[in-house]
């Protein structure tokens, strides 16, 4: 063996934890933008964030940079990051955009899911009903991104995946703030409706389902920006 082929599998090893550390600190504070950990306009030091993760600068600066560039975070003075605020025409380019990209996604994912796809949804669905019951918003803003996302990835289409699920790093913060608003009593839910559809076969029914969805969802957000500037 020579010296090159001996040295090139401990630096790949390497390379490759260093990458699963960054990977996993990026997805630690997606999560936290996505779930409303951090909330719109609240500005936090990178510093604080590195605490909170219990990891590393660069790892943590990496990961807001990515951020940044999916528009889920922005950059302020003094080595401050927040989570943008939404204004009602970021909402209504997110409604076009979803009105389109959920139904599209949910045709193809009914031409794809196996049974056993279909019992995984409606597993997922079920626990979102729980939370929906005992009131805990963090859980049913994790359950309501994991069910889109099952029937965004059943779809086969890498490209118009990566565009649904970035869309949720722009309003996902705005969510828990409009559960904090509402409770989760109020919030939107055709999944059952999507899961009937989907066991059928109708790839229509389960689009317009997912459609209902997506406004009824947007449309409260708007109206929770429209009172809350109201309220000044």
């Amino acid at each position: 063996m020579t010296n090159l082929a001996r040295n090139a599998s401990p630096r790949s090893a390497s390379a490759d934890t260093a990458m699963t550390a960054h990977a996993q600190v990026y997805l630690r504070l997606r999560d936290m933008v996505l779930y409303g950990d951090l909330m719109p306009g609240q500005a936090v030091t990178i510093q604080g964030l590195t605490e909170s993760l219990t990891a590393g600068m660069t790892p943590v600066r990496e990961a807001i940079r990515r951020l940044i560039s999916q528009g889920a975070l922005e950059l302020q003075g003094n080595r401050r990051v927040c989570v943008p605020l939404l204004t009602a025409a970021d909402i209504d380019e997110i409604i076009v955009a979803r009105e389109w990209l959920d139904p599209y996604l949910t045709r193809k994912a009914v031409d794809y899911a196996t049974g056993a796809d279909i019992a995984a949804l409606t597993q997922v669905d079920r626990m979102l009903d729980g939370a929906i019951g005992q009131g805990d918003l963090r859980a049913y803003l994790h359950l309501n991104h994991q069910f889109h996302v099952a029937i965004y990835r059943l779809a086969r289409s890498p490209i118009l995946t990566d565009l649904a699920e970035g869309l949720w790093l722009r309003f996902g913060p705005s969510m828990r703030v409009l559960c904090g608003r509402l409770g989760t009593q109020n919030l939107p839910d055709n999944h059952k409706q999507t899961l009937t559809a989907m066991e059928a076969g109708d790839a229509d029914a389960a689009a317009a389902a997912i459609c209902a969805d997506v406004r009824q969802g947007m449309d409260q957000l708007r109206a929770s920006l429209a009172d809350k500037a109201a309220d000044g």
